[in-house]
C-alpha cells in the first residue's frame, strides 16, 4: 500500500500546510491578552492607591522603593536584549508575582476588609500570572515579613508589588508586540 500525499502518516508530504499562520495567531492572541492585562494592572494599581488613605495618592507622595525578594523592576537595558531573552525575563518576573500578590491580598483583607473589588482584583491578578512553574521560596519570607510589618510598611510593600505587576505586564506586552504580526521588526 502506498501512502497518500497529505495523509496523517506523512505530514511532510503536503508542503502547502504551514504552521506559521497558527503560530502568528497564537502570538497575536497572547499579545492581545497582555494588552488587556496591562489595562487591568493599571486599574489595580489605581484602586490599590485609592484604598490606602493619606499620604498614598497625594500629589508628590514618593514612597520608598522597597526591594522585593525574587523580583525587581525591568532593567533599563531590557529593551536592548534579544527578544527571546526579554521573554525569558518576563516569564520569570511573572512567575514571581503570584505569591507576592497573594501576600498583598491577605494583608489588604486585614486592613481593608470592605474593599471587596480590590481584594478580588488582587486575587485575579495572582491567578492570571500563575504559571506551571513552582512559586519562589522567598514568598514565605515575604509573607512572614508582611504580617509582622507595621501598617505603613505593609501598604508601601503592597504599592511596590502592584507597581511591579504593572511594570512587568506592560513590559511583556511590549516584548510580545515585537513578535506580533504587524509589530515592529
Amino acid at each position: 500500500m502506498s501512502r497518500r500525499e497529505g495523509s496523517l502518516e506523512d505530514p511532510q508530504a503536503d508542503s502547502s500546510i504551514s504552521p506559521l499562520p497558527h503560530l502568528e495567531s497564537k502570538i497575536q492572541q497572547t499579545h492581545s491578552l497582555a494588552r488587556l492585562l496591562t489595562k487591568y494592572a493599571e486599574q489595580l494599581l489605581q484602586e490599590y492607591v485609592q484604598h490606602q488613605g493619606d499620604p498614598f495618592g497625594m500629589p508628590g507622595f514618593s514612597p520608598p522603593r522597597l526591594p522585593v525578594a525574587d523580583l525587581s523592576a525591568p532593567a533599563p537595558g531590557h529593551a536592548g536584549l534579544p527578544v527571546p531573552e526579554r521573554l525569558r525575563l518576563d516569564e520569570a518576573a511573572l512567575a514571581a508575582l503570584p505569591p507576592l500578590l497573594d501576600v498583598v491580598r491577605r494583608r489588604q483583607a486585614e486592613l481593608n476588609p470592605r474593599a471587596l473589588r480590590l481584594l478580588r482584583r488582587l486575587e485575579d491578578a495572582a491567578r492570571q500570572t500563575r504559571g506551571p512553574r513552582p512559586e519562589p521560596a522567598a514568598a514565605a519570607a515575604i509573607a512572614a515579613a508582611a504580617v509582622t510589618a507595621g501598617v505603613f510598611p505593609a501598604k508601601v510593600l503592597g504599592l511596590r508589588v502592584c507597581g511591579l505587576y504593572r511594570e512587568w505586564v506592560s513590559r511583556t506586552e511590549a516584548d510580545l508586540g515585537q513578535l506580533a504580526p504587524g509589530g515592529p521588526a
